[in-house]
């Protein structure tokens, strides 16, 4: 009788997604559009995402150009961005909302990989608790009768091979972002 291992697998992919998104959304000194998904715009009483109220756009370097697709939205669009606390200048213009990414000090940078690495454990803790879920479970089916000592053993095993492939994974997402924060 074979051990279904699929929603653990799902739930360390999960755990990878989550962890792209949120380095993702850390700055890097480049303008990434990326950066305003966290952004939640007031839109006629309802709170919506960015990128549902307007398209985004390179600009440059350095800058984003928020085009919103009501120009009414501007001053609110606007507004959101600012409240974010994203640590970028944003100017209104006719054609929307410029963003602009200041160059990152050295402290900035060391903050930002601080945050990133924060972001990794977080991650490596949602593997770890998944983990101890499907033990919890293969222990259970033991006491139960259903699997024997040497096959509970071989399925922890694999178990635990799993977890170290998927935390090498998010060792190398951090590792990458790292370097784009520190370069």
């Amino acid at each position: 009788m074979a051990y279904d291992f699929n929603p653990f697998k799902k739930n360390l992919a999960s755990a990878e997604d989550w962890l792209k998104k949120e380095l993702q959304q850390i700055r890097t000194g480049q303008a990434s559009p990326a950066i305003l998904d966290g952004v939640r715009v007031d839109s006629y009483g309802a709170k919506l995402a960015l990128k549902e109220v307007a398209s985004v756009v390179l600009e440059g370097a350095r800058s984003l150009r928020v085009a919103p697709w009501d120009k009414a939205q501007v001053k609110e669009i606007e507004k959101a961005i600012t409240a974010s606390d994203l640590g970028v200048s944003v100017i209104t213009d006719s054609d929307g909302v410029r963003v602009n990414f200041p160059e990152l000090t050295s402290d900035k940078r060391k903050d930002f990989a601080k945050l990133a690495k924060d972001k990794m454990e977080d991650a490596k803790k949602h593997v770890r608790g998944h983990r101890d879920q499907v033990i919890k479970d293969l222990q259970a089916k033991e006491t139960s009768g259903g699997y024997g000592k040497d096959e509970i053993f071989r399925l922890k095993n694999e178990t635990q091979k799993m977890v170290d492939d998927a935390n090498k994974k998010l060792e190398e997402l951090y590792t990458k972002k790292e370097k784009e924060i520190l370069n």
